[in-house]
């Protein structure tokens, strides 16, 4: 496929439908919080603000993204709402749709959300000027959900430590899925997969599990793995959890299909259920047990209020477990990582 052909539209959050958008005759291109654009999103943005959409408003402003036709922002938190403002005024020539996006997986919710789905979709339509129907919606859900069992099958290989580059080139393939198109994608990952399995040494690395918001830069992955990390296991924002399997029946709908499966992904810290808001500590704590974690790392963006306001009760209750419990703060820079490296290699020490 010629770049020449290719008809992006750009997305920033785990939770949007890229299939949806596929289905509207796009390629879905996730802008993730990385590159060398210079800090400008003070000019539009208070400073103490998500550094994660402030990484996305640079890169914005400094016209670091392909020919993107439009944008779609999910309604996911205060910061996101306002960079999607932003963008309005340092992109007025990208087209912009805000989708508000529930914080449970209630019944009452996958309605709502699906038929929040439902209008995009006529949205997306209009920018592309290419009807589709349910049809096409599910022949792209089973593209992506193709690529997704793909890249669980790989994932499990080098949580398992039997693929070669580990954690930081399962995080680069991460971010290939997210920004290249998913037939491309598909194929690469079945040439990964077909690769001969390692053999698994006593020297890779103390199990940790990783869990957080936007972490996606590989050389991260690269400093744990060179401090004596092995990520046993993780759910961020950038990693397996933005490709999650839609499954169910389109006997109920396409779209609500598809809004169910969003929102039963493994859920990040503004989502929640109403009655046991605490629930995401008992998550944490099974899926580390689940990897035989020896640790857990927490990894948040500054000024991030939905992680700021869970981490408590998931400190209390890994407490109560005796795992011991990392956390460390990011700007969506290396070298706010880089700082980390004594920390994290002394909380390895204590795990040994």
């Amino acid at each position: 496929m010629s770049q020449e052909r290719i008809r992006w539209n750009g997305h920033v959050c785990s939770y949007t439908p890229t299939a949806l958008i596929h289905a509207a005759g796009f390629t879905p291109h996730r802008v993730l919080p990385i590159g060398d654009s210079p800090d400008r999103a003070g000019q539009l943005l208070h400073d103490n603000l998500c550094p994660h959409v402030k990484r996305l408003l640079d890169r914005a402003m400094d016209d670091d993204l392909p020919a993107l036709d439009g944008m779609v922002f999910m309604n996911c938190c205060d910061s996101m709402r306002r960079l999607s403002d932003a963008w309005r005024a340092a992109r007025p020539d990208h087209r912009v749709a805000l989708i508000d996006l529930p914080v449970s997986n209630e019944e009452s919710a996958v309605s709502f959300f699906a038929g929040q789905l439902t209008r995009l979709s006529e949205t997306l339509s209009g920018w592309s000027g290419q009807s589709f129907n349910q049809a096409d919606v599910s022949a792209s859900v089973y593209k992506f959900n193709e690529m997704a069992e793909l890249l669980d099958k790989v994932s499990q290989r080098v949580r398992g430590g039997t693929l070669e580059g580990g954690s930081f080139r399962l995080q680069d393939l991460f971010n290939r899925a997210a920004i290249e198109p998913v037939d491309l994608t598909v194929k690469l990952l079945k040439t990964v997969e077909e690769e001969p399995e390692l053999r698994v040494t006593a020297d890779s690395g103390v199990p940790v599990y990783l869990f957080g918001n936007v972490l996606p830069d590989p050389e991260a992955f690269a400093l744990f793995q060179s401090s004596g990390v092995h990520v046993a296991g993780d759910s961020v924002c950038t990693g397996l959890r933005a490709f999650c399997h839609i499954g169910g029946e389109d006997s109920e709908g396409v779209f609500v299909r598809l809004a169910r499966g969003l929102l039963d992904q493994p859920r990040c810290a503004r989502t929640f259920e109403p009655f046991r808001p605490g629930k995401i500590a008992e998550e944490v704590l099974t899926e580390a047990r689940r990897c035989h974690a020896k640790g857990v790392i927490a990894y948040t963006l500054k000024f991030c209020d939905p992680y700021t306001s869970r981490l408590p009760a998931i400190r209390k209750v890994l407490r109560e477990a005796g795992l011991p419990l990392l956390v460390l703060e990011g700007d969506c820079t290396m070298r706010s990582m880089g700082q980390q490296r004594t920390r994290i290699e002394a909380f390895v020490e204590m795990l040994r």
